[in-house]
Formats: C-alpha cells, sequence, structure tokens
C-alpha cells in the first residue's frame, strides 16, 4: 500500500484535489488554514535565520486577512504573502501542491493530503551511502562471500 501514496497518479490527484478544494474556499470567501510540510517552501525574500528556525517540519498558516487577500492558485503551487516574527517580516511563500498536508476549515479537517512524494535522487543516494558504510566494515565480508 506504500507504494499506491507514492504513486505519479495518485500524487497528481490529491493535488487537484486540494486545488479544487482551495478553489472552492475562495468562491465561498472563505478563510482556512493549511497544514504544510515547510521542506520545499520558498519564502522570497528568504526569513531571517532567527525566524526560520522556529518553524516545525509541520507548520499551519492561517490564510486570513491580508494573507487571504494575497492568496493565489497557480498551476504547481499556491503563493501568498504573511508576515513573521515580532517584527512582522514580509515575504512571499511559493508551497508546491504536494507540500499541503491538511486544509482546515474553522478548526476541522476538511482535506487530508495521503500522497507522499519521493526524492529518488535522495533515495538512491541514501542507499548508496549505505551500501558504501556495509561495505567498509571489513566484518560484513563474510556475508559478500556467501552470496557467491
Amino acid at each position: 500500500m506504500n507504494n499506491f501514496f507514492i504513486d505519479n497518479d495518485f500524487n497528481h490527484l490529491m493535488s487537484e484535489h486540494i486545488k479544487e478544494n482551495l478553489d472552492l474556499l475562495l468562491a465561498k470567501n472563505k478563510e482556512f488554514s493549511i497544514l504544510v510540510n515547510i521542506s520545499d517552501i520558498e519564502f522570497e525574500p528568504k526569513l531571517p535565520s532567527h525566524i526560520q528556525s522556529s518553524f516545525k517540519p509541520l507548520t499551519l498558516f492561517a490564510i486570513a486577512g491580508y494573507t487571504y487577500d494575497t492568496f493565489e492558485i497557480y498551476d504547481e503551487n499556491i503563493v501568498f504573502e504573511a508576515g513573521f516574527g515580532e517584527e512582522n517580516f514580509g515575504s512571499i511563500l511559493k508551497i508546491p501542491y504536494h507540500c499541503v498536508i491538511q486544509i482546515i476549515v474553522d478548526d476541522t479537517p476538511i482535506f487530508i493530503n495521503l500522497s507522499r512524494k519521493v526524492d529518488l535522487e535522495k533515495q538512491q543516494s541514501k542507499v548508496k551511502r549505505s551500501q558504501n558504510i556495509f561495505l567498509s566494515n571489513p566484518e560484513n565480508q563474510k556475508f559478500l562471500k556467501n552470496r557467491k
């Protein structure tokens, strides 16, 4: 079942559902929140390090007021402006759809994204590092000899 959640077709379907839900919320003039994985979010301008470091891997953004007014939906991502920290440091966020984990209205999740984007290069790099660590230990040679 885990392979299904990383399937490109399923990921595309989830992205379309995210867009449709957001379109409907905007059409109904309804404020909302989104819970996002911040790993692939772009901030322009970049946030100061003391603000960036305060984010948890999953962060909730309230889309209300000025942030709601700046909210835009594009083919590959959503974009909005928000203020951060005590100084209300302004930045424009560009969030790919795969980063949206939940859409929440009035404290109730109305959408949960079950898809997971997998970076194949990162996965292959981790496997290669793990393999190199394994092979660098002389004690592991006995396992390789038994495989021949």
